[in-house]
């Protein structure tokens, strides 16, 4: 009999424990088949920048995600979201408030961000295509075009280009003297119809190369210089964009915009109307590279995950899909690549690699009373004939209310008078 019982007690704990079984498993971060549950990859980047499956492309980050379960039996969720300009990109992660596993800054912000000890260094062993794919020039000890991270410790370069001038050429006629200039910037023909950078290293940039004043100067007077020559095109700006370029510039409603030329073939695609040129008087070169911030939760799912951009389906896909030049070898020198890029306009190709010709400088990241000056500039110019603006309605609404108050009152004392004598 106690046998009995014995045996039913085993039973009931053996079925006690493979009711269990899932349940500590799951609480234990497994499943029954010894693979981890699904991890999320907090991924950063711009806006319309990466392959996302739409019009029959590759979904990159859908790939990576299949590739990563395929290969090491991960679920992998990437949960992708999008900055507009460097700035808040810096705001957000300085605030300690987030976490991302992988951003794409741009050079002097990677910079800053290597100085504020805000990024982890990479292992490349994880990371095995950036030796074989990317060009030296961007890559490596030899490279010239990463001084923001000598050697590369804590960056991997995604994409790179040039900043030139967006017009319409129904608006702007061949003739026009300022094509090839800065100075079409501030032509007061077009007041109303020019967009500015919503973003002060790139306005306060169009000024100081239209200037020919140094883009990274030590010099407060040249920064001041740079804001009086902002605040000279701002009564004929219609505004200050990022992403909303994209709208006014194919719908027509701006004819002028300074901005990225990879932007702007995708502009071109829905308007063929717009043309696009590198300032004669110089421009800025950039580079936005992966990196991984010391807050990143999932460093070697995010160091495999810079590595699967690096190979060539993706890469390919990537280039293509933001038609911004890309420092990787397997892109440069793909055919369909370069037939792609000819479908979308005959110079196209040129126009992005075959910029010789151009003179060129990057941003470096600056020192903090710099920065600070910047800020203050910027909030300066913002702020500027705004407030002089609302200035000039209150004055209008007090003198108003004033002129309908003494109205009021003579209307008030001719009806007393009235009854007075009437009595």
């Amino acid at each position: 009999m106690k046998k009995n019982v014995n045996r039913r007690i085993f039973s009931l704990v053996i079925c006690f424990l493979c009711l269990m079984l899932p349940v500590t498993l799951s609480l234990s971060g497994c499943s029954a088949n010894g693979t981890t549950d699904s991890v999320t990859l907090y991924v950063y980047n711009w806006g319309e920048y990466i392959s996302d499956g739409s019009e029959g492309c590759l979904d990159s980050n859908k790939a990576f995600e299949e590739w990563y379960y395929e290969t090491y039996g991960v679920k992998v969720n990437v949960n992708y979201s999008t900055f507009s300009s460097n700035e808040s990109l810096y705001a957000k992660l300085s605030s300690g408030s987030v976490s991302y596993d992988v951003i794409v800054p741009s050079d002097y912000m990677i910079e800053r961000l290597i100085d504020e000890e805000l990024l982890a260094e990479l292992n490349y062993d994880n990371i095995p295509h950036a030796a074989e794919n990317l060009l030296p020039e961007f890559f490596g000890e030899t490279s010239v075009h990463s001084d923001y991270d000598p050697g590369n410790k804590y960056s991997v370069p995604y994409m790179y280009g040039m900043i030139g001038i967006i017009y319409n050429t129904t608006v702007i006629p061949e003739d026009e003297p300022n094509l090839g200039s800065w100075q079409l910037m501030w032509d007061e023909k077009y007041e109303g119809n020019i967009l500015q950078f919503n973003n002060s290293r790139d306005a306060f940039g169009s000024a100081q190369y239209f200037l020919g004043l140094d883009v990274n100067s030590d010099s407060d007077e040249d920064w001041r210089a740079a804001l009086e020559k902002l605040k000279e095109q701002k009564p004929i700006l219609q505004g200050y964009v990022m992403d909303e370029i994209y709208n006014k510039m194919e719908n027509g409603s701006a004819a002028i915009a300074a901005y990225y030329a990879g932007d702007y073939l995708a502009m071109y695609e829905n308007n063929s109307d717009l043309e696009f040129f590198y300032p004669e008087e110089g421009t800025n070169l950039y580079v936005d590279a992966m990196c991984i911030p010391k807050c990143a939760k999932n460093k070697e799912i995010a160091e495999r995950y810079i590595d699967f951009m690096l190979t060539e389906e993706p890469a390919v896909a990537n280039a293509e899909y933001t038609y911004y030049a890309s420092p990787n070898r397997v892109v440069v020198e793909s055919e369909e690549y370069i037939e792609y890029m000819g479908e979308i306009k005959e110079d196209a190709y040129e126009k992005m690699y075959d910029t010789g010709s151009v003179a060129t400088s990057t941003y470096r990241n600056l020192t903090g009373d710099k920065l600070l000056l910047i800020n203050t500039l910027w909030e300066e110019l913002k702020s500027d004939v705004t407030v002089s603006g609302a200035i000039y309605v209150m004055c209008g609404i007090i003198l108003a209310v004033l002129i309908a108050c003494a109205v009021a009152s003579y209307v008030k004392k001719a009806y007393r008078r009235k009854f007075y004598v009437s009595k």
